[in-house]
């Protein structure tokens, strides 16, 4: 489908109250654009959020077009539009009635897809693809993605890895990247970045980070886990530049950053802290040791999901690297000490460094998600 701009694509995303869903979907959006060739239209509830990604985009226009996306505010009441060819509802926002009824009214087919959010569920595959028959005639399918190859795959961008690799290679590059964010890398020490939720066991993992003998210089983008930071350091404010050192950490606050310079201070860092859905999957492409903050859900169905990420993740790991790696995500995401598991995951740290790597490469060897949407469209024809 390379080129063919007359083919359109409407995606649908209501933003809550993170970045993840906008995250993921503004992502889509530019690839399918830029590698395919489509024409999308986005539409967003919350052009507010949007402009935090991108930093260009109008708060206040009903449409514009933003890095070869024409970017369109939800509005309500809603105005008719022409349907598109293909129609993407994230995460189970509910379209417009009266844009359903003219998919309904359209003369030519429309390929109509619910993109799920991630998991690394048993299930996903089964469900995967499969179609859902509505009651004015047309079907609509659901499109899971995911780790193996069964799934609907993960976002990444046609040369991301070549770019990290890159990166990662030149010691200039990434100096002149902090610097530019004020950051001035210690010798010789641990860089951590660390976005999340608020977590009531952050007090005790910077407890240990600023007892050790191995100096960390750890890194904050502005977001909801700065309270936290805060109460432990016992400062009023923290906003973006502000820096503190406790024993051997050295914290500093980052100014919330779009999605590529995101990705760069990911490549950056040696371990790297991350949430929800979109930093968690980039996280892996940098190819680094991670642990991840999973979205709470109502009834701890998160837990399912962390637990069989961990299943998948950990196969090929020793027992002592599998367990420690399980530990430290289980009680950051439990709220408990982190301490112990800290230490465990520092015995094993090399070998871990070597499996984040392998990992980004066993995933990259699948296809994308943009890549596999727009074959799904292919073969639905």
């Amino acid at each position: 489908m390379a080129g063919n701009s007359s083919v359109k694509w409407d995606i649908f995303c209501s933003v809550v109250d993170n970045y993840g869903d906008i995250g993921v979907t503004w992502r889509l959006a530019k690839q399918l654009a830029a590698e395919h060739g489509v024409a999308v239209r986005l539409w967003l509830d919350d052009l507010g959020a949007f402009a935090r990604l991108c930093p260009q985009a109008d708060r206040h226009a009903a449409q514009q077009l933003r890095q070869g996306v024409e970017v369109r505010q939800w509005l309500l009441p809603w105005q008719p539009v022409q349907p598109a060819d293909v129609v993407i509802e994230a995460f189970a926002c509910e379209l417009p009635d009266a844009y359903v009824a003219a998919m309904a009214a359209r003369p030519q087919k429309v390929l109509w897809l619910n993109l799920e959010y991630l998991s690394a569920e048993d299930w996903v595959e089964g469900c995967h693809g499969l179609p859902s028959l509505q009651s004015n005639g047309l079907q609509k399918f659901f499109f899971f993605p995911g780790f193996t190859t069964g799934s609907g795959g993960l976002l990444r961008e046609r040369d991301l890895l070549e770019q990290r690799r890159a990166f990662q290679a030149d010691p200039l590059a990434r100096a002149q990247f902090l610097m530019g964010l004020g950051v001035a890398p210690i010798a010789g020490a641990r860089l951590v970045s660390l976005f999340a939720y608020e977590n009531r066991a952050l007090a005790s993992w910077l407890e240990v980070l600023a007892a050790e003998p191995q100096v960390t210089q750890l890194l904050v983008p502005e977001g909801r886990i700065l309270a936290d930071l805060q109460a432990w350091l016992g400062c009023a404010t923290l906003v973006a530049g502000d820096q503190q050192q406790r024993g051997r950490l050295h914290v500093q606050v980052l100014p919330f950053v779009e999605q590529e310079q995101y990705d760069r201070l990911l490549w950056s860092c040696d371990f790297n802290a991350v949430r929800g859905e979109d930093s968690f999957v980039r996280a892996q492409w940098a190819g680094r040791p991670l642990l991840w903050h999973i979205y709470e859900q109502e009834e701890n169905a998160h837990w399912y999901k962390l637990e069989a990420f961990l299943a998948l993740y950990t196969k090929g790991l020793s027992p002592a690297a599998s367990a420690a790696l399980e530990g430290l995500w289980r009680a950051w995401n439990a709220g408990a000490a982190m301490g112990a598991s800290w230490d465990a995951l520092l015995q094993v740290w090399p070998e871990l460094a070597e499996h984040a790597e392998r990992w980004c490469l066993q995933r990259a060897s699948q296809a994308d998600l943009a890549e596999a949407l727009v074959e799904f469209y292919q073969n639905w024809l």
